[in-house]
């Protein structure tokens, strides 16, 4: 099984660095044309956070762990979209509520991309897609 982040089951003590948040969009697993969505807090030197599985909790990983998931998952980035963060204690909260609670994939209506569509609301971005299909569509 490739690597795919450490189970975030608790939030730093510190909070993430919203300053600089990017929509990071990868190619897809086998059939799957749509691609996956991350949400990168702090840029290089910050935080990938996502979720993949049927049922699971997020995964956080740093640049190397996020390289590393490319690398071991056979994946390759596709695209990022700058996303403006106007309540970074709302996102941070919103991070922690989701940590409390197991992700279910939903195929199109609940997802990765829901997941940073999620986040980033709470930090007061209206930035999402219409069909939540990653791959396809500008995150705006």
């Amino acid at each position: 099984m490739s690597y795919e982040g450490d189970l975030m089951v608790a939030c730093p003590v510190t909070p993430f660095n919203f300053a600089n948040t990017q929509a990071v969009v990868v190619s897809g697993d086998g059939p799957n044309f749509c691609g996956h969505m991350l949400l990168n807090v702090g840029g290089k030197i910050g935080v990938y956070m996502h979720v993949a599985g049927l049922r699971t909790q997020p995964r956080r990983m740093n640049e190397d762990g996020y390289r590393r998931y490319l690398k071991e998952a056979g994946k390759r980035e596709l695209k990022r979209f700058g996303v403006t963060i106007s309540r970074p204690a709302a996102a941070m909260q919103k991070v922690e509520q989701l940590l409390a609670t197991d992700w279910t994939w939903g195929v199109l209506p609940h997802n990765c991309a829901s997941f940073v569509e999620e986040v980033v609301a709470a930090g007061g971005s209206s930035a999402g897609l219409y069909w939540n299909c990653p791959a396809l569509e500008r995150f705006q």
